[in-house]
């Protein structure tokens, strides 16, 4: 199985958050859970996606903020306040085990509405779905008992929110990934399935990258490794095995988790003889307080003793997500031919905010990122 998942890589439990507020007060836990709505308005950089310029509120959420009052009580709440942004970037540090799977790191299928059909428009190589032969194109019709239609908008209204627009296909992913510790029971076109949930999938020992050769290609994949420091010298150790006029394919269709800038810098830093701009950064937070704007450039620089200058192609896919998105959208800026489906379309870069009093993470796209040529990095479209 090709799948990458690191069970040791999971969320700290809700437990751990308990055992870090011990001593705090009702009222301690329930003044952090009221802070998360302004803490959103002043952070979070795509407040233009909501009609009112403002996080999506509900009576239901007010109520359930209101109620908080021990270290459980708030996770809960702080789960459901960042669901309201339909968000797949946007999550808690902290988790339950019996949440919702995050996705795309642990999602196998990708739904879109068309109309009054959830169609699955792609599906993860190596997942459970994949081995109990789902196939892009069929239809999620149902989950569990419900219609997916039906079960989408419950999942909305049961935190007192309409449904409609981007937030439905949102809904049907998180509904398709299921919860962390339980098998899925999903519908796909006629057939009633029950899949493992991607948090229960066993995985062997992977190196960071695979390198394959055929003909004139060198394939590097990385294996969701972009965070790892050690995919740095096994990257360094497949270019080097790279030959003159040789093509250079590096296979990010399994970067879901992301990643950071050090290992994507490390990369591209094979591919310019002197500093070139690869990512455009622009943080909104700071224009709301100050009410001047702030955006900057970041660069990728040549590696010493590091270069290649041979034709590169990147390929994409719907599991190319965050960091693997900066580094395709920098990789093209640099010239290379970006190619393959949408990627995951995660918004932004997170940065980790603790709340006041009980130091519960939220995790919040707080920069907003463009390629050098303008183009939001969510909007980015591969060649075909």
């Amino acid at each position: 199985m090709r799948l990458t998942l690191l069970l040791a890589a999971l969320l700290p439990f809700a437990g751990s958050v308990q055992a870090q507020t011990a001593g705090l007060t009702p009222e301690a836990y329930r003044a952090d859970a009221r802070s998360i709505k302004g803490l959103v308005n002043r952070q979070y950089a795509y407040l233009d996606r909501f009609p009112d310029g403002v996080m999506p509120m509900s009576d239901v959420l007010r109520a359930e903020a209101d109620a908080v009052h021990d270290g459980a009580t708030l996770l809960v709440y702080a789960e459901h306040a960042l669901t309201a942004l339909a968000d797949h970037h946007a999550i808690t540090g902290s988790s339950f085990r019996d949440s919702r799977a995050l996705v795309p790191s642990y999602a196998d299928l990708w739904v879109e509405r068309e109309g009054e059909v959830w169609r699955i428009s792609a599906v993860r190589e190596g997942s459970p779905a994949e081995a109990a032969g789902v196939r892009a194109g069929e239809t999620l019709d149902a989950v569990g008992a419900y219609a997916t239609t039906e079960a989408v908008r419950l999942f909305w209204t049961q935190l007192g929110l309409e449904p409609g627009g981007d937030r439905d296909g949102y809904a049907a992913r998180v509904l398709a990934a299921g919860r962390r510790d339980r098998p899925r029971d999903l519908t796909v076109s006629g057939r009633r399935l029950s899949l493992p949930n991607l948090y229960a999938v066993e995985r062997g020992d992977q190196s960071p990258v695979t390198v394959s050769a055929a003909g004139d290609r060198l394939t590097i994949r990385f294996n969701d490794s972009l965070g790892n420091s050690d995919t740095i010298a096994a990257f360094d150790a497949a270019m080097a095995g790279a030959r003159p006029g040789q093509t250079v394919v590096l296979d990010l269709t399994d970067t879901a988790s992301g990643g950071n800038t050090v290992v994507a810098r490390a990369v591209m830093g094979w591919f310019v003889s002197e500093a070139r701009p690869y990512q455009v950064h622009n943080l909104p937070a700071e224009e709301r307080e100050t009410g001047v704007p702030r955006q900057w450039v970041e660069q990728v620089l040549p590696r010493p003793g590091k270069r290649f200058e041979g034709p590169v192609v990147v390929r994409v896919g719907r599991w190319t997500g965050s960091m693997g998105e900066g580094l395709a959208v920098g990789m093209d800026a640099l010239g290379a031919r970006v190619e393959g489906d949408r990627m995951a379309g995660l918004l932004g870069a997170i940065y980790d905010l603790r709340l006041e009093r009980s130091g519960l993470v939220l995790k919040l796209p707080v920069e907003r990122l463009y390629a050098v040529d303008g183009t939001p990095r969510e909007a980015f479209v591969p060649a075909r």
